[in-house]
């Protein structure tokens, strides 16, 4: 079996959309102490982001929005 990487296109879009997830996550956070960064947290966030965009988008790629590989 060949074992597939990510490329460096993609592993920057994940660091994009889970720095983009974290930011946000601590711009509507209304308590004074910044959130840590909890990749638990953002995957979720992320999922439901996904699933949203499946269900919403006639051309929604996930691989597009945020790459993976079954290795």
């Amino acid at each position: 079996m060949i074992m597939q990487e990510l490329n460096e296109k993609q592993i920057n879009r994940q660091d994009y959309v889970d720095n983009v997830i974290y930011t946000l996550i601590n711009d509507v956070n209304i308590c004074e102490t910044e959130i840590d960064w909890d990749i638990e947290l953002i995957a979720d966030i992320r999922e439901t982001i996904r699933v949203y965009f499946e269900a919403k988008l006639s051309k929604f790629d996930e691989m597009k929005f945020y790459p993976y590989c079954d290795c």
